[in-house]
């Protein structure tokens, strides 16, 4: 089955079923994709909600629903902060949830009365006081999301439809879940260069860093936007770039600013952006390099439910939750880990490399050194001289993530092109598993771009 070439640059090079995709497109709506976040003890929060809930509990934290439509994460929170005239600091999440959707997630906002939250309006944001709690919301608190996807656009029939998805439903049951790729999202589909930047971080190249970000363009993006990028790339020209880049790409002209005044102060530039966007950028890059082992060994027809000596394995909580807690399989375990990874106690694992996590050893370490080697780095450069604050320790993420509740309605004619037909889906996931990953199985998507990812 052929991959696209977007997919391909962020390391994603294989399917996990042979079954050929319904094809369509997602998003043509935000309420096409519906995202409601699930915490580990249970809650959910809810798009739907007509009225607050009951506010119980005490503490220093409110923990609110936030509910946005077509809103990007940093910049929701950094609005909500400005109503409230707070720090950003002052307000936590557990996930950082899909721009162009509806989305419910909790937050909890420090030092924050019901009284001064009820009174703040945006546009398309509900901002719903739960409970006060003296525990911010955090990814520890995150179980996962549910997710109510509408796949519009897909012109085969009905029965058509129905056979591929029953074809593709078997074959993901055969597989044991989804390969955990990282998605679409985490690099930026319409200007996938997340994980360039963190490249050139990462190798200590802050100048090369700055300008993919700035300046690299994109042909899926607006042609204002590619042709300023383009200009800035030729003529250096960082006052002019100021005045010209479309106002709605803040953190572009947020570094733009500050190498008018510094220009030669590349660091200081990446300083100007949110902490957790100057992580992302690492991160990233950790992410295209788990996607590229990973696909590799889906490619030598390594079973992703099968330990191999070498290979890393977690443990899994009483939640269903892959943990940290790891072991290496050797000759000597290699019979327990296996019955442990059949039952569910277990799950095999691949480094996100970092400058406290190595690689595995056995056929997967040979994957993920060879890929060092391609890219020239080594798990050390993760540490960032000059930016520590975005350097990254490294950790262990599951190969394969379960897919629960899966269900899909009946296909019908899709009000919005009538001479198609759409689909409904859903089902849950666990925390750091995308919904594009598992979409992408069902569409087999020719181009990611005009099918929505």
């Amino acid at each position: 089955m052929r991959v696209p070439k977007l997919e391909k640059m962020l390391g994603i090079e294989v399917y996990a079923t042979k079954a050929s995709g319904i094809g369509g497109k997602i998003k043509v709506f935000p309420e096409d994709f519906i995202v409601e976040e699930i915490l580990v003890d249970g809650s959910r929060a809810d798009v739907s909600v007509k009225e607050a809930p009951l506010v119980v509990g005490e503490g220093r934290y409110l923990v609110c629903w936030l509910i946005k439509r077509n809103w990007d994460n940093f910049l929701v929170l950094r609005e909500i902060a400005r109503k409230l005239r707070l720090s950003l600091k002052n307000i936590h999440i557990a996930g950082i949830k899909d721009a162009k959707a509806l989305t419910a997630q909790h937050i909890s906002i420090e030092n924050a009365e019901i009284e001064q939250v009820s009174k703040v309006k945006i546009e398309d944001v509900k901002l719903i006081p739960v409970k006060y709690s003296n525990r911010r919301v955090s990814a520890f608190h995150l179980y996962g999301n549910h997710f109510k996807i509408t796949i519009r656009n897909i012109y085969h029939s009905i029965s058509e439809i129905v056979r591929r998805m029953e074809t593709i439903k078997g074959e993901l049951n055969s597989f044991g879940g989804i390969p955990n790729f990282f998605g679409h999202q985490r690099f930026g589909t319409v200007r996938p260069i997340t994980h360039l930047v963190g490249r050139e971080l990462v190798r200590g190249n802050f100048e090369n860093a700055v300008m993919i970000y700035l300046a690299k363009p994109s042909p899926y993006e607006h042609p204002k936007a590619m042709e300023t990028r383009k200009h800035l790339l030729e003529a250096r020209d960082y006052e002019k770039a100021l005045e010209s880049f479309p106002r709605h790409l803040k953190y572009e002209l947020l570094m733009l600013e500050h190498l008018v005044k510094h220009p030669n102060d590349y660091i200081g530039a990446f300083k100007r952006l949110p902490l957790k966007l100057r992580r992302l950028f690492t991160q990233a890059y950790q992410s295209y390099v788990f996607n590229k082992a990973l696909s590799e060994r889906i490619k030598r027809g390594i079973g992703l439910n099968e330990p191999q000596i070498g290979d890393y394995v977690i443990y899994v909580d009483e939640k269903g939750l892959p943990t940290q807690h790891a072991r290496k399989v050797n000759t000597q375990n290699l019979k327990e880990i296996k019955e442990a990874v059949k039952n569910g106690k277990m799950r095999i694992a691949i480094p996100l490399i970092g400058y406290k996590q190595s690689t595995s050893n056995g056929v997967q370490g040979e994957i993920e050194n060879e890929i060092l080697t391609e890219e020239n780095i080594k798990p050390e450069n993760f540490r960032l001289k000059f930016m520590r604050e975005a350097s990254a320790k490294g950790e262990l993420r599951p190969a394969l993530t379960p897919l629960t509740d899966f269900s899909y309605k009946q296909p019908c004619k899709d009000q919005a092109n009538p001479t198609k037909r759409m689909i409904e889906l859903s089902f849950t996931l666990q925390r750091g598993a995308y919904a594009t990953i598992m979409l992408r199985e069902i569409m087999k998507p020719t181009n990611i771009i005009k099918a929505g990812f």
